[in-house]
């Protein structure tokens, strides 16, 4: 197979991938209707929670909102991780994802340009609220917009290879709902995406321990410090060996021969 071949594929994926997320607007919307409840509602109830109540309300409603934003940046590509999964079973109970993979390009080629595809549509998604938060006068620094793209591109792989590595569990598309209900909304909460590390520890060492290794955390961080122009270096070998892990065993689980492919029956 020569270079024309793996590109004129990845193309092909990448294409199909972003003219479904630009024909199923409703996908798009409620993308973005749930980080904008979070951060324009549920942020008055929480900013007290975090002990900010001693700032006026306004500026301590901007403090809050500054804070979570990049965890809500995170909460995108988190669902749309879940979302590409749920595409990965569907296309695998109608029959195009038996047919993308019997094709002669490697197995982990084809499920990496599945995963690059998700992972554009959720940088699109990412930028759109970022937009809309600079519209309510949540700013970054313009420069943080540009370095927060590589992180936005390696957390959204390694939540995208979570997601494919789940899609490869579930046999039908009616148990999607469940299992990702239960992945989901722990790695959310139990995150440093709403509430400061420090402020989980003063309510229990144990959550404050699952929120330390939860790799959602690490990505969050990641982000949090790429927005305003800082390198966190352990939040970025965290989120680069959990993509690793998480991509080989997805790789793993869709191998016919050994994963999980193998006890379904195929792809």
């Amino acid at each position: 197979m020569s270079v024309t071949h793996y590109w004129r594929a990845l193309w092909g994926i990448v294409g199909r991938e972003l003219w479904r997320f630009v024909t199923q607007r409703e996908r798009f919307v409620s993308a973005l209707v749930r980080p904008l409840v979070w951060l324009f509602v549920f942020a008055a109830g929480f900013r007290a929670a975090l002990g900010l109540a001693i700032s006026p309300p306004y500026e301590t409603y901007i403090l809050y909102e500054v804070y979570i934003t990049p965890g809500l940046c995170g909460m995108i590509q988190l669902f749309n991780g879940m979302q590409s999964s749920l595409s990965m079973v569907y296309d695998r109970e109608m029959g195009s994802m038996r047919i993308l993979l019997v094709s002669p390009l490697p197995r982990w080629f084809l499920l990496l340009s599945k995963l690059l595809a998700g992972v554009g549509v959720s940088v699109l998604q990412v930028y759109v609220f970022l937009a809309i938060a600079w519209a309510d006068d949540i700013h970054a620094p313009w420069q943080g917009y540009l370095w927060a793209m590589p992180a936005l591109l390696l957390s959204g792989l390694m939540l995208g290879a979570l997601g494919l590595l789940l899609s490869s569990f579930i046999k039908q598309l009616e148990n999607f709902a469940g299992v990702m209900n239960f992945v989901i909304f722990p790695m959310f909460f139990l995150s440093t995406a709403l509430y400061p590390l420090w402020k989980l520890k003063e309510s229990s060492i144990l959550l404050h321990q699952i929120a330390q290794y939860n790799p959602f955390s690490q990505a969050v961080e990641l982000i949090r410090f790429a927005l305003y122009g800082q390198l966190n270096l352990h939040a970025l070998i965290y989120t680069l060996t959990a993509f690793a892990v998480f991509m080989a065993a997805a790789i793993f689980g869709y191998n016919p021969s050994k994963g999980m492919m193998s006890r379904k029956g195929g792809a």
